[in-house]
């Protein structure tokens, strides 16, 4: 009961941290690139692949077809939050997001990300 304790204590005590992650199929080399608010849930999006409830049907499409174990998942950047009274953190992870998404072009044969349109 005690290690429980610790390991919830634990839990609490880290931080949040946000910020960008991929998910890359190492079979095909295509890219899933998706921005949170917190890193911990990325547990949850692989708990939706897993359990076929991923939003994005290619890349459910293809996690089915290939298996788990071609895909990694990596942290690409944390979001280093401001002290600043107007610092907007939706939009500060939006605008790197975008970075990511302009610089790896994870769209059509390289990803999984739908393009947004103009």
């Amino acid at each position: 009961m005690e290690r429980k304790k610790e390991l919830k204590q634990q839990y609490k005590g880290t931080a949040i941290e946000a910020g960008i992650y991929q998910v890359k199929n190492t079979a095909n080399n295509k890219v899933f690139v998706g921005s949170t608010k917190n890193f911990k849930t990325l547990n949850g999006v692989k708990f939706q692949l897993e359990t076929n409830t991923h939003t994005n049907k290619q890349l459910q499409q293809e996690w089915d077809q290939f298996g788990k174990d071609v895909f990694t998942f990596d942290i690409l950047e944390k979001l280093k939050k401001k002290e600043e009274p107007y610092f907007n953190e939706k939009e500060a992870l939006s605008e790197l997001e975008t970075k990511w998404l302009d610089q790896l072009q994870p769209y059509g044969e390289h990803g999984y990300n739908k393009q947004k349109s103009l």
